[in-house]
């Protein structure tokens, strides 16, 4: 009897274990960005671009105004500060493509993906999609997905940098 109960016992320890609900995986953790690194290689897009056609604005000295203390508090590293003068900025100007780039890039800076994406195909969208301005945006997106742990639509953007670049024409 006492030899039943303990097959009977160890049947069931072995049956409810096999049941066993070992909780669902971790998520996947995606790649950390080094945030500086892609500031920096977003702006040397911009820099190295040889394009003959770069697209400037003309506009309000205040929306100048905000982008330059913009600027200023990025480099004191304060991107929450340089988010706000931004805002501002836009508040003015909607539609300003330097400006919703400048707002990917701190995007890019405060770590939020999702919003340097977006911010940076809008800008994109809205600008001249040629020159710096192009080369940064695409260089924005494919580090967006890169911290966002999407390396193939990173590859992809990277790929379409070389769409911003247009030839001086051939002059006899």
């Amino acid at each position: 009897m006492k030899l039943a109960r303990f097959l009977v016992a160890i049947a069931l320890i072995t049956l409810l274990s096999a049941c066993a609900h070992t909780g669902a995986p971790p998520p996947e953790q995606a790649p950390t960005l080094d945030r500086t690194a892609a500031l920096r290689a977003i702006r040397d897009a911009g820099r190295d671009m040889d394009s003959a056609v770069q697209v400037q604005p003309l506009r309000d000295a205040a929306i100048d105004g905000y982008a330059q203390q913009s600027r200023e508090a990025e480099a004191r590293n304060d991107y929450a500060g340089a988010a706000i003068l931004l805002d501002k900025a836009l508040k003015l100007a909607p539609d300003a493509p330097d400006l919703l780039q400048s707002r990917a890039e701190i995007d890019i800076a405060q770590g939020d993906f999702v919003a340097a994406e977006k911010n940076a195909l809008q800008s994109f969208k809205l600008g001249p999609r040629v020159g710096s301005l192009c080369a940064r945006n695409w260089q924005t997106v494919a580090q967006a997905r890169t911290g966002m742990g999407d390396a193939a639509t990173a590859q992809q953007a990277g790929l379409r940098l070389k769409e911003c670049r247009v030839a001086a024409p051939v002059r006899m």
